[in-house]
Formats: structure tokens, sequence, C-alpha cells
């Protein structure tokens, strides 16, 4: 599944540079600029397969940091329901042209959904289980907590988590044709009968929120709404949010880095690490799709 381009930067070797007919026919792809080579590449997405273990594992390192989740086990039930899900991956012609700078096995994202409800034999799905009920009791209403619990309880309402990770310079449009891809492969996986009939997903979903250096920056931010002090690390995920029928927040700045890329003085307005937990009705799934698809194609 071809699915987008993204632009990469890589040293250019000046010293190599010639006026020979190979030179001249370098890809229309590749453009120099000063002493680096922009380069667009090609995506592709892929079955997880077992020599994606690591960069899967490193992807959800960065969501979940330091939650007591078996990393491990988790990133083999995503590779075992390889049927359902997809990594991002350079595609193979672009590994061909671009083997000094590129590992074949890098993972630069993934997504998928892992059913959390009914008798499941891995650790990773009991602790996922158990970090959503502590995190909705520490930092939800009674109300949430309330529904997340019934939730999760409640065979008849099948729960999946939704995960969505990527490196924090893939462009959201690579989103929907990963999110399509993911609908038709549970839509099949139903149709065999296999458990991916849900009610409801949930989110994990990454942010930062700016706080206000001085009593007259709150002043004008406070005259804008809170999405102008929030920054998300997936754009297509405000998108989402706006379907959450359930959700709340919390802070991870003791367990983690900015995350973001860039030069800051003591000056600039401080960002906060957050995670916002979605709970939202799968019903909604195929609206999210199309208003995703309209909001990164504005």
């Amino acid at each position: 599944m071809a699915i987008t381009r993204l632009m990469r930067k890589r040293n250019a070797d000046l010293g190599d540079k010639n006026d020979s007919k190979g030179d001249k026919e370098e890809s229309d792809d590749e453009e120099n600029i000063g002493d680096e080579t922009v380069i667009q590449v090609d995506f592709e997405g892929r079955n997880p397969i077992d020599s994606d273990f690591d960069g899967i594992k490193q992807l959800l390192n960065q969501l979940f940091l330091k939650a007591h989740i078996n990393l491990n086990d988790l990133t083999e039930h995503i590779i075992k329901q390889n049927y359902v899900g997809s990594v991002i991956k350079q595609s193979e012609a672009d590994d061909e042209a671009d083997e000094e700078d590129s590992d074949p096995n890098e993972v630069f994202g993934i997504t998928t959904i892992i059913n959390l409800s009914g008798e499941q034999k891995s650790d990773c799905i009991h602790q996922l289980r158990a970090l959503l009920l502590k995190l909705c009791n520490s930092y939800g209403s009674e109300e949430v907590h309330s529904f997340v619990q019934d939730l999760l309880s409640n065979p008849m309402k099948p729960v999946g988590l939704f995960i969505n990770e990527r490196f924090v310079n893939i462009p959201p449009q690579i989103t929907v044709p990963l999110f399509k891809s993911l609908k038709s492969e549970i839509k099949r996986a139903k149709e065999k009968r296999m458990a991916y009939d849900f009610s409801y997903i949930i989110l994990i979903s990454k942010l930062y929120k700016m706080e206000l250096n001085n009593d007259k920056n709150k002043s004008k931010k406070s005259k804008k709404s809170d999405t102008s002090e929030i920054i998300w690390s997936n754009p297509e995920e405000e998108v989402i949010d706006q379907e959450a029928e359930v959700k709340f927040e919390f802070s991870v700045r003791n367990e983690a880095d900015s995350g973001l890329v860039g030069e800051w003085n003591e000056n600039d307005d401080e960002m906060t690490p957050m995670r916002r937990i979605l709970v939202i009705p799968f019903s909604k799934f195929d609206s999210i799709i199309e208003k995703v698809e309209e909001a990164v194609s504005a």
C-alpha cells in the first residue's frame, strides 16, 4: 500500500560531485540545498513482521513512557495479529536507491487496534486494562471512571485500543490510507467471526499544553479557544478528539522530554507533555476518516 512522500535531508558529498552522465540522471526527486540533499521518500503500509519488533517497540515506548506495560509482550501481540494494522516503512524502491542512509527494518509508524475485551491470555492486555482503570480513577471524574469501568467489564460492548503512533516528522496525510486500510481489515476480520466487532475504541493521544509565562500573555490567551494553547503530536487526533464520548487527560512531565523539535530559551512559553484518553463510539470511525481526510487536505 503506497502512502505518501516525505522530504528527508542527508549530507551531500560535495567531493564526489561531477558532471558525469550518471550524476545528470539522478532522480528528479533530489534537490541540493547548501550542503544538504533534500530527498522525497515514498512510504508504504505493510503488515507487521518479526523484523519490525524493535521499531514497533520504540514507538510504543514513546507513547507509554514509564507505564507498567510489558512492551515486549505488546509488540509480539501486534505482530501476531498482523492481519489487522500496518507499519509505515520506506518503500522498497527507495530503500534500494538510498541504501547508505536507510535501514530496511526501520519502522516510521504503527497503526493498529487491539481487543481489550473478553478472555485474554496476554499479560499486556491485562496490564492495559489495569492502566486505563488506574488512570481514569486518578484523573477522570466519577462519571468517567464509572463509564470506563463498566465498559471494560461489559462483554456485550467490546472495546479496542486504537494505536496511532509515528515519528514526529511524518506528515498527517499519511493517516488517511492507514485508517482506510484498518477499516477494511477490521471488516474482513469480522466477516471471519474474529473478535473485532467493537462498540468503542480508546485512543491514548499525545499533546502538549502551553504554560504562559506572564499575566499579559495569559490575558491575551484567555480570549482564545483552548485549542490555541494545545499542540497535538499527531494533528489528525484533534479531529478524533471532537468525536469522543468520554475524555480525560493528565501530565507526563516527569516521564518524558518535550519531544518537540526546535531551539527554546527561558523566555519561551513552556510546553507540558500530556496524554489525553479518548473513548470513541466505533460507529463514528467512518465519519472520523472522512473528517480527517478533509482536515489534512485543507
